[in-house]
């Protein structure tokens, strides 16, 4: 797999997850709701540790510099 995801890219992706976890265990959010939600957050970490993002790869999209890139 070669890296399509940059520093930023997957700094927002881990902000937007941790946001959702607080969300969760507050109660903001229940239901299927915060089921989808928690979902979607564990598929941002794993994603950004890997820093793949399988839905950039047919479109051919990165955000990852060419120095990250190596």
């Amino acid at each position: 797999m070669k890296k399509n995801m940059g520093s930023t890219d997957k700094l927002i992706r881990i902000i937007a997850a941790v946001i959702v976890g607080i969300l969760y265990f507050t109660g903001v959010i229940s239901g299927i709701l915060a089921v989808v939600l928690l979902v979607l957050a564990v598929v941002f970490v794993l994603t950004s540790f890997v820093s793949f993002c399988p839905l950039y790869a047919p479109f051919k999209i990165s955000t990852c510099s060419i120095k990250e890139n190596k």
